[in-house]
């Protein structure tokens, strides 16, 4: 169950006090399954499996919660090419042409036998709340995916009140300067990837680079021509991987051999005693580096509500 994406928010001391009632208020919120007529439904599953009830896990002082969502697959092409039949067919049984106030009628009519018969993909997203240092880290790489998990904790909740990061440091200038001097902070190397950017030109050209030498003098020549980073690719201590954003999202995560084979020795007699394991072992881990972030980047924690 380790994350492979993080997109992080903070929040206070007095909502982490709150987080104790996070059992009872998801229970009201659980996912249920598509209606006929309805294109998706959203709520919370077991994190430990279907076969648990428990909608949270915790260990220490961390909470791990799973937002679930279920979205019908109507593709477009399917609709249309319906849609195009009904239009036809009406069209050459009155001789007439079928107008836009019509055709829309058709289309609202043709999704409705069509939604009913449409299959459900289920989706699962981890949430994982850090009480001591009020982090909020959704396993996801896209922020729109992220606020929606986060709006379903508020509507469980009644009132969520996480932030977005709000760094004092500019990461693209503190990531760019990584790249230029090669002087990066004690633990923290380069990996082989990273994306450079015009940042006064919108629409200019953007270099991406994988499986390369980042202190080549390719790359400190586009740093030469004003490129700065927007993701840069990153090892901490040895022990993890990742891509850092200048949205501070972090992608990419990878746990290297070191941490997973520490796993391979721990005893675990139920899936419940493994997840402890593996959620305590990545907890550990990227506690550390979220330390690190704030540490860099300045990353206040919200006082007060």
């Amino acid at each position: 169950m380790f994350f492979r994406n993080l997109t992080l928010f903070r929040f206070s001391e007095k909502v982490a006090a709150d987080l104790d009632a996070l059992e009872s208020a998801l229970d009201g919120h659980r996912l249920r399954p598509c209606g006929a007529m309805e294109m998706s439904t959203h709520g919370f599953v077991p994190p430990l499996g279907p076969d648990a009830e428990a909608l949270t896990h915790s260990v220490g002082r961390s909470l791990l919660a799973t937002v679930g969502s279920e979205d019908k697959l109507l593709p477009a092409s399917v609709v249309n090419e319906e849609l195009s039949r009904k239009v036809r067919k009406l069209a050459e049984a009155e001789g007439r042409r079928v107008g836009g106030r019509e055709r829309k009628r058709l289309k609202q009519e043709t999704l409705d036998q069509l939604l009913p018969r449409a299959f459900s993909r289920p989706s699962r997203q981890q949430v994982w709340l850090d009480r001591d240092q009020g982090w909020a880290i959704f396993d996801t790489a896209s922020r729109k995916a992220a606020e929606q998990s986060l709006t379903s904790l508020r509507e469980a909740l009644g009132s969520f009140p996480a932030v977005p990061l709000a760094p004092e440091r500019s990461p693209r200038q503190i990531m760019t300067d990584w790249l230029t001097s090669g002087d990066l902070p004690a633990g923290l190397s380069l990996s082989d990837e990273c994306e450079l950017r015009d940042p006064a030109n919108a629409g200019g050209a953007v270099v991406r680079c994988r499986h390369q030498e980042l202190e080549s003098d390719e790359i400190r020549e586009h740093l030469r021509g004003g490129k700065q980073v927007f993701q840069l690719g990153l090892e901490f201590d040895q022990r993890i991987g990742f891509v850092l954003g200048e949205d501070l999202v972090v992608r990419k995560l990878k746990f290297f051999d070191v941490i997973t084979d520490e796993l391979d020795h721990a005893q675990a007699d139920s899936a419940a005693e493994e997840m402890d394991a593996r959620f305590a072992l990545m907890t550990l881990e990227l506690q550390r580096l979220l330390e690190k972030l704030d540490a860099w980047f300045g990353l206040p924690r919200p006082e007060g509500a």
